[in-house]
């Protein structure tokens, strides 16, 4: 199947692994990690630099649209935006639900 305009097909197997979980849907075995390796804050760095990847990719497709670059589509740049946003809005969640559960473990009593 060719991309159409720039984009390229949906493929299931490769999104379900992104998520960790095998294509029946079952998590895939856990891999150990020491604690410099792996954990929380080298997760949101990683999400973060995607976040920030993915933005800078849609504003350098907006630049170009408004250039008239006939390579770059709009639905291409659409696309990209939006995939920006939602990445955006869902680093932001995160970071409100881990400060939310911060506020709440320091307002415990002991």
């Amino acid at each position: 199947m060719d991309a159409i305009g720039g984009l390229k097909p949906f493929n299931f197997a490769q999104a379900v692994a992104r998520a960790g979980l095998g294509v029946d849907g079952q998590p895939l075995s856990a891999k150990k990690t020491s604690g410099a390796e792996g954990g929380f804050a080298t997760a949101m760095t990683q999400a973060l630099r995607s976040v920030s990847a993915q933005q800078s990719e849609a504003q350098g497709l907006q630049r170009e649209l408004q250039m008239d670059n006939p390579t770059v589509g709009l639905e291409q740049t659409m696309v990209a935006m939006q995939k920006a946003q939602i990445g955006f809005q869902a680093t932001l969640a995160v970071r409100n639900q881990f400060v939310r559960a911060y506020t709440d473990i320091m307002n415990m009593q002991v």
